[in-house]
């Protein structure tokens, strides 16, 4: 079977069968305004959904095959024992991904996104890890293609535009991204697929181009901070999310494509909903408990920190807290005995602690991880 090449002249859509659409685009956009209304009432959105930021930075990254959880993520941070360099890999093609996704929040404070925004991104995603040495922030100038490991082109699945049409190609696309559209869901659908079939850096396009979902949400108001994680439904259907996509160059099925990605979104905002949710009571009901537990002024200060660093080490957390080193020991001792921490590692001799926050993590995951 010859491979599918990119829909060179077929983008933006000439049309869509909008009946097929219209029916999905009313629950997607519901679900949304949802999520973020619930987005809008937690106090600090950034930090008590940080261990979701991680889990879609594994989980966007797994489906192009790295091999490591969340938890394995957070250990690692917290220097909590060794791993094979294998692992490491993942690991930090995870921590990567989460970086360029923070990098494209601060430029976006300045600067639409835009093509320049995607390859500082990008550089910051290669950064260190497979692939560093292919043109990080760069767009290719060589052809590349999609298939099995060690293909060639000629049995490849799928075969992206060809590179000396790349920065034209990218111009239309970032006109698209900033034009008048009837939907803004809609528009983001093509956005993604079009992006993915350019494939434009030699490698991390298909994290980047998930990465552009909340971004673009973000920048045209859909939610209040770019903290939409979408990757879990991507990675549960992987074969139907590549086959969507092909089916845009092989057949010019961009509606059945949007009718997919709209699908995704409404039942990710519903779990994006639900772990939010969880998470936010978690926290408003731990801050009467742990108040009344330590009986500190430093209480509520403490259960920020370890929101945001839910697997840390004990000399971390007394260095980075804030709070006075005897307090903060303290504070952690009845924490533990509290049943809010739990020991992983170490507390023994001049072993230093690692901690974990049991319940956040497990709400995070939406099952019983830890």
């Amino acid at each position: 079977m010859p491979p599918v090449r990119y829909h060179e002249g077929r983008f933006p859509p000439s049309e869509l069968d909008w009946r097929r659409i219209i029916p999905l685009i009313g629950p997607a956009a519901a679900a949304v305004a949802r999520y973020d209304g619930l987005l809008a009432a937690i106090p600090n959105p950034d930090l008590l959904l940080a261990p979701l930021t991680t889990q879609e930075a594994v989980l966007s990254s797994r489906i192009e095959g790295t091999q490591t959880t969340m938890g394995e993520v957070l250990q690692f941070e917290a220097g909590a024992g060794a791993v094979s360099p294998e692992k490491r890999a993942d690991i930090q093609e995870v921590i990567n991904y989460r970086a360029a996704m923070f990098e494209a929040e601060r430029l976006l404070a300045t600067l639409p996104l835009s093509q320049r925004v995607i390859r500082e991104a990008h550089r910051v995603l290669m950064r260190g890890v497979r692939g560093h040495s292919r043109s990080p922030g760069e767009y290719r100038r060589i052809p590349n293609w999609i298939g099995p490991p060690g293909s060639s082109i000629e049995n490849a699945r799928f075969i992206p535009i060809a590179a000396e049409k790349l920065p034209e190609a990218m111009a239309a696309w970032e006109r698209y991204l900033h034009a008048e559209a009837p939907d803004r869901l809609v528009q983001l659908a093509i956005i993604h697929a079009e992006f993915e079939s350019l494939h434009p850096f030699l490698d991390g396009n298909g994290r980047l181009g998930r990465m552009i979902i909340p971004l673009f949400m973000w920048q045209v108001g859909l939610i209040q901070r770019p903290r939409f994680y979408i990757s879990a439904y991507f990675e549960a259907r992987r074969d139907e999310y590549y086959d969507a996509l092909l089916a845009v160059s092989r057949d010019d099925d961009w509606t059945g494509w949007v009718r997919f990605f709209l699908e995704a979104v409404r039942a990710q905002a519903e779990e994006n909903l639900e772990r939010a949710r969880a998470i936010l009571d978690l926290y408003q009901s731990l801050k009467h408990r742990v108040a009344e537990m330590t009986r500190s002024q430093y209480a509520i200060h403490a259960l920020d920190w370890i929101f945001g660093h839910p697997v840390f080490s004990s000399p971390d957390y007394v260095r980075r807290a804030g709070i006075p080193p005897a307090t903060a020991k303290r504070l952690l001792t009845v924490l533990v005995e509290g049943g809010v921490l739990r020991r992983l590692t170490g507390g023994r001799g001049r072993a230093a602690s690692v901690l974990v926050f049991p319940d956040l993590l497990n709400r995070a995951e939406g099952k019983e991880v830890f």
